[in-house]
């Protein structure tokens, strides 16, 4: 029997989602009535388990037009007729790198699955800093008894967003509703997003930076965004501003960081990313008793409603794919 090309194969998707009994029913009727063949493969990734793992049998690689789940980079060019991968999580760079996918293939990410895990994350991270928490967590160690003075709050406070997408919204709205005023910056100025106050463009940014009390970065991996904050533009925050980055770790230029911190330019920092990751264990930065970090955990999903949105995100695309419709959160 002659191989069926690719015009005239039909579609299947292989969903590596773990799902419930009635999410799987969910799954069937988007695809109910349009020839659309769905194989579920959820058997390595569990509900409240970190670090979901899609794992699909060989056998249903040859047939796969569609995958739910981030298949290792690798092993895609096992995948010869995938024309959509929908990942779970936001982030799609590995798969966006020349050579791992079809041109043609469409890819799309979970973005607004993730925006409240990490807002709330940078949140704590915030106010942690700005209460000294992190240095009286080392003298807990310590068994010391002091008293380290001054604190912050985030009442009246001016608070730099750079990055108003899903996360850095989040963030904002929180940040909002205890008092403070939220100055965003995005590429798109004409684009409001919920919790800014004002909106700048990144040309902005050397005049924004003076009058922050906290700055607080979501912005993705580019050669734009590569060392945004550098030596120069950290000498121009305050001393007693707070730095806060759950974005990319390549963001911020981390041997800047370590000899601003050394100097106490900066009040303290909060790092859910760094350059590179894992952080080194010579990194200087493990030391400095106003840097908090933790070692990319804000989003991923240690919250249960960071699951459910992944998964209603998917559920819709494959909807979208099995009626012919544009897929949502298309990266490419």
């Amino acid at each position: 029997m002659p191989r069926p090309t690719m015009g005239r194969m039909s579609k299947t998707i292989i969903n590596c989602l773990p799902l419930t009994d009635e999410e799987l029913r969910a799954f069937y009727d988007a695809v109910a009535g349009t020839g659309v063949r769905q194989e579920f493969a959820g058997v390595a990734a569990q509900r409240g388990m970190m670090g979901w793992k899609a794992i699909v049998p060989a056998e249903l690689r040859e047939s796969a037009t569609a995958v739910i789940g981030n298949i290792p980079p690798d092993e895609c060019a096992q995948y010869p007729h995938l024309e959509w991968l929908q990942t779970w999580s936001a982030g799609v760079d590995r798969y966006l790198a020349p050579g791992v996918l079809g041109e043609r293939t469409q890819v799309t990410n979970a973005t607004g699955a993730y925006g409240q895990t990490v807002a709330e994350h940078l949140f704590a991270m915030m106010w942690s800093l700005m209460r000294n928490i992190p240095m009286y967590a080392r003298q807990q160690t310590e068994r010391r008894w002091h008293d380290l003075g001054a604190a912050l709050s985030p009442a009246g406070a001016t608070v730099l967003v750079i990055g108003t997408g899903d996360i850095g919204s989040h963030f904002a709205t929180l940040c909002k509703a205890v008092g403070a005023h939220t100055v965003g910056v995005r590429r798109d100025t004409t684009r409001p997003a919920d919790g800014i106050d004002e909106m700048h463009g990144f040309d902005e940014l050397d005049t924004l930076l003076p009058a922050a009390d906290v700055v607080a970065m979501a912005v993705p991996a580019t050669a734009d965004t590569y060392h945004l904050i550098d030596g120069q533009r950290l000498t121009l925050m305050k001393s007693t501003a707070i730095l806060l980055n759950a974005g990319r770790g390549t963001a911020i230029d981390p041997r800047a960081l370590a000899r601003a911190l050394s100097e106490d330019q900066l009040h303290g920092v909060g790092l859910d990313v760094t350059e590179p990751e894992p952080l080194p264990a010579d990194s200087p930065l493990w030391a400095e008793p106003h840097c908090l970090i933790t070692p990319h955990v804000a989003g991923g999903n240690h919250l249960a409603v960071t699951e459910d949105r992944i998964i209603a995100i998917a559920l819709d695309n494959v909807r979208r794919y099995a009626h012919g419709e544009a897929l949502a959160n298309r990266r490419r």
